[in-house]
């Protein structure tokens, strides 16, 4: 494990350096692949610094010592004329440094175009003369690679940045200057993009899963990137943004935010596609679907209401059939179960514990807790209160990640800042049992209400429910019995998305550890592949379960017929159930089980 750890911090060293970059000023390729003999290595470095030291420039170093080769990389900003020109004087330098050792410009990378015109000085001309006589002979036409190796243009001939235009005008709905990484507005958060293709990765971690089920460069996050870069580059990016073409490229982004952890630059594409939708819905309208998914907590409330007779149409085939030709939303996948003793109405109802004078908590009942898994938010407030807490629950007011996922942001930001205003007036910290709900408050509110200091405080107060309870059981507020059925298990456990991207698992594994005798795995599986509504919606639920296939289910079929499902999000749990037949549980349930009344 230990191995495995050091391998995976030397894997992420180049990413890890370009996170570093600020703005435009990125970590550049263009003296990153030098070698000189080991043991002259340290002079080599200390005359490279003195270099970087001369121009001003700082950098990241990293490589190969044992066999002399180093990887550094500048940080330059090549949208300035200024900063090109330095780029070519240190190259110059630099390739004088390696000749001066008797060393290699380029050991492992090769030349491309960043190093290739500097092979004449590095192989003298009777080398070089041999080199192109070769190059004639084999490609005489110079169509294979040209450029390349020999007869190379200029390394400045050739840059991307200084071929982007200035960014045109664009009124934007969400504040990318706090959100994204994007200091200079949606451009400059799409544009962090480096082109490293890590999004393209296959077996591990979630990022890119459209990617990982289709293979195509313009299902990663890297070509819907290039694809907002160039459209946010046109005269006028608002009616770009509209475009069928990029909407077909952004469709299958599932919006599970793994780019925002695992990419390297934290390209954020959820956010981008959000700012993308609301702009084509401007110039083609809002399409009926994405308005009943916005109103999800409105319908589920209904749902609610008048259960059971809610849930008979999902039972009828004719009337599934219906909604999927009119609305869309697939006949394939079970809808969701309304339950009426909802949690607000049990809450209201429930015999309460004695008053106690325990720290106030708030309890965010989401949309799906609230009305249709009611039984998790009663066992987290159960155990929060038996943990001494006293709860408030807020089931008022919808955090407007439906609105927000569909690209409906005015109606979002108007969920977000009643939320926002109803939660400012509590005291201590606020938990939920759905990731995607409760971490809106951390994320994306900030957004949606830039420069609101309520926004600051009800985000710095929002934790997971698992971290409350952690607390308690670790200081003996709570006790769990080793006799309960979860005890002595394997529980297999699969974290939400935006989990991952925002907060981390630690806590929620930590805390099934808790339970005695129980051995937890969680699983590297990737995206569940139900991403809210994307799973119901039927152009992509072929894609979806695909997702689910790629590693969840086999992993979850490969568990024993002993072994507990764990999963934190709802969609999660639903996909499981569709694509597994077993059961996966809330963490917060098990835990529950486990108490000692």
């Amino acid at each position: 494990a230990e191995q495995n750890a050091l391998t995976k911090v030397r894997k992420a060293g180049l990413g890890l350096l370009m996170a570093a970059s600020e703005g435009a000023s990125r970590p550049a390729a263009f003296v990153e692949d030098t070698a000189v003999a080991p043991e002259r290595l340290n002079d080599y470095v200390a005359r490279f610094q003195a270099v970087l030291d001369r121009h001003g420039l700082t950098a990241g170093f990293y490589g190969h010592c044992s066999v002399g080769c180093l990887h550094i990389r500048p940080f330059v900003d090549l949208s300035k004329p200024a900063e090109v020109t330095r780029m070519r004087v240190v190259a110059e330098e630099i390739c004088d440094l390696v000749t001066e050792f008797g060393g290699a410009n380029s050991s492992e990378h090769g030349d491309g175009l960043a190093r290739s015109e500097f092979n004449r000085q590095l192989f003298g001309d009777e080398l070089y003369g041999a080199m192109q006589q070769v190059k004639r002979l084999f490609d005489p036409q110079g169509l294979m690679n040209p450029g390349k190796i020999v007869d190379a243009p200029p390394m400045t001939e050739h840059l991307r940045d200084a071929a982007l235009p200035p960014a045109p005008a664009l009124r934007t709905k969400l504040d990318f200057t706090v959100a994204s990484g994007g200091s200079g507005g949606m451009r400059d958060a799409a544009d962090r993009c480096m082109n490293i293709g890590l999004c393209r990765k296959s077996s591990t971690g979630a990022m890119c899963p459209s990617y990982m089920a289709t293979r195509r460069e313009e299902d990663s996050t890297r070509g819907r990137a290039n694809a907002l870069v160039k459209a946010l580059s046109e005269p006028d990016p608002h009616t770009a943004l509209g475009d069928e073409r990029l909407h077909e490229v952004l469709d299958l982004c599932l919006m599970c935010k793994a780019c925002k952890s695992e990419c390297p630059l934290g390209v954020d594409l959820a956010a981008l596609k959000t700012e993308a939708l609301a702009h084509h819905h401007e110039v083609h309208g809002i399409p009926l679907r994405s308005r009943v998914f916005g109103a999800i907590r409105t319908l589920n409330r209904l749902g609610s209401a008048i259960a059971p007779l809610s849930n008979l149409p999902g039972r009828v085939p004719v009337l599934r059939r219906l909604a999927d030709r009119a609305l869309g939303i697939t006949a394939h996948r079970p809808l969701p179960v309304f339950e009426r003793q909802n949690l607000a109405r049990w809450f209201r109802r429930r015999q309460r514990r004695p008053a106690s004078t325990g720290s106030p908590v708030t309890f965010l009942a989401d949309s799906f807790t609230s009305f249709s898994e009611p039984g998790i938010g009663r066992a987290a407030i159960e155990l929060l209160e038996s943990a001494g807490h006293r709860v408030r629950l807020e089931s008022g007011e919808c955090c407007g990640r439906s609105s927000l996922s569909k690209g409906l942001i005015e109606d979002a930001r108007r969920k977000a800042r009643a939320l926002v205003g109803a939660l400012a007036a509590t005291e201590g910290p606020i938990v939920g049992c759905e990731p995607s709900c409760l971490l809106m408050l951390r994320d994306e509110h900030r957004a949606l209400l830039p420069g609101d200091p309520r926004v600051t405080d009800v985000g710095g107060r929002a934790r997971l429910v698992e971290e409350l309870l952690l607390e308690a059981i670790d200081d003996g507020r709570l006790r769990l019995r080793s006799d309960a059925w979860p005890a002595g298990r394997q529980v297999v456990f699969h974290g939400h998305c935006h989990q991952k991207a925002e907060v981390g698992t630690a806590a929620t594994v930590a805390l099934l550890r808790r339970i005695p005798g129980v051995v937890v795995v969680e699983l590297d599986a990737g995206c569940c592949g139900m991403a809210g509504s994307f799973g119901f919606e039927s152009e992509h639920y072929n894609l979806s379960m695909a997702v689910g296939q790629d590693r969840l289910f086999p992993a979850v079929r490969a568990a024993s017929a002993s072994a507990v499902v764990a999963a934190t999000g709802v969609s999660c749990r639903q996909q499981i159930q569709h694509g597994t037949d077993r059961r996966a549980w809330h963490p917060v349930e098990l835990i529950r089980a486990a108490l000692a009344d």
